[in-house]
């Protein structure tokens, strides 16, 4: 009986670590694609921080982002302008870290609410899950390049319509989500 359960475990534990494995790379590709939008071109990235913590929920969630980050910062090219603009350590340490810490909170909020609601309710969820980026980034990047510069204008206006398409595209998603959520048992 004992070796049943441990195998099980074990069992459960390669199953949690590929799922995480295999979210850093869908993280990886989101960062790498960029898709022609007004004003900037929009990668999906943040679209899918959601979409890991409103399917695997916070705790995978949060591993999962924090393996991605782990995987950046010892110089894995998986963010979304490396290698092009620098790896490691010192790509993290640039202008685009504090919107990489919010991925940690945004992933925890998306995970730990429940989507049954509606979707204004649903909506008002995402919205609040993706501004921790927001916030922690525009802090970051005020914080490197001077609070006299115009720090929203820079570092969140010309993402805004990109994020509304990619809040309101999961809006809809979420019932599909969820029964996903459901077949995998996972969480």
């Amino acid at each position: 009986m004992e070796a049943i359960s441990k195998t099980a475990k074990l069992s459960k534990i390669i199953k949690l670590g590929l799922i995480v494995v295999l979210g850093t790379v869908l993280i990886t590709i989101s960062a790498k694609i960029k898709i022609p939008f007004y004003p900037v071109p929009m990668t999906m990235q943040t679209f899918v921080i959601l979409l890991i913590g409103i399917t695997l929920g916070y705790k995978v969630g949060l591993a999962t982002v924090g393996l991605y980050l782990f995987e950046g910062i010892i110089g894995m090219p998986v963010f979304a302008n490396s290698p092009e603009k620098g790896i490691g350590l010192t790509y993290f340490l640039g202008p685009t870290m504090g919107y990489l810490i919010g991925f940690l909170i945004s992933v925890y909020f998306a995970g730990l609410f429940k989507y049954d609601k509606g979707i204004v309710n649903t909506f008002i969820k995402l919205i609040f899950s993706v501004s921790f980026i927001y916030i922690c980034g525009l802090i970051w990047l005020g914080t490197l390049i001077g609070w006299d510069k115009p720090i929203f204008e820079l570092g969140a206006q010309p993402f805004l319509l990109a994020e509304l398409f990619k809040i309101l595209l999961l809006v809809f998603l979420i019932p599909v989500l969820l029964k996903t959520k459901k077949i995998f048992k996972i969480t």
